[in-house]
């Protein structure tokens, strides 16, 4: 009885430890290679003291659970609430720069370092120097627009 109770010990912690790293800590493996120790030591004490039948089934009867409780868990959506649902919508200066055009003045609302915030026609973009430091009240003209960047410079 006593090694009945060390088998499904060894077997219930390491497919717990198995679902610990797959649903809290993924990625560590340290937690998962334990719980597979843990359950490959439980199938072989079963092996050793009941024999290859009794192991056999042990073995047979833990694969059949682990994977029922896997099936079940993702097809109930028990790991849904672990995962992250937000999402960021917002783009930078996508579509902004309609209004804009080399050669238009602003001030600088943040440090650029080497990029920042400007104020252009009473908007704030997010603007890149060429590599200067820029404080925040600097006058700044455009000297480039790409694809969604603004290239400025300070006004000397």
């Amino acid at each position: 009885m006593l090694m009945w109770f060390i088998v499904i010990a060894l077997l219930t912690i390491g497919i717990g430890l198995i679902i610990v790293e797959l649903v809290f800590i993924p990625g560590t493996t340290v937690v998962g290679l334990l719980g597979l120790i843990f359950a490959i030591a439980g199938i072989a004490v079963s092996y050793s003291h009941f024999g290859n039948d009794i192991g056999f089934f042990v073995l047979l009867g833990t694969s059949i659970t682990t994977l029922a409780a896997l099936f079940y868990s993702f097809r109930s959506g028990a790991w849904n609430r672990f995962s992250l649902k937000s999402t960021i919508d917002s783009k930078v200066n996508e579509g902004a720069q309609r209004e804009l055009k080399i050669g238009d003045e602003g001030i600088t609302r943040s440090s650029l370092r080497p990029m920042g915030t400007a104020e252009f026609h009473n908007q704030n973009f997010e603007v890149k120097t060429i590599g200067q430091f820029l404080d925040v009240g600097i006058k700044v003209k455009i000297i480039q627009l790409q694809e969604n960047q603004i290239i400025v410079e300070p006004i000397i």
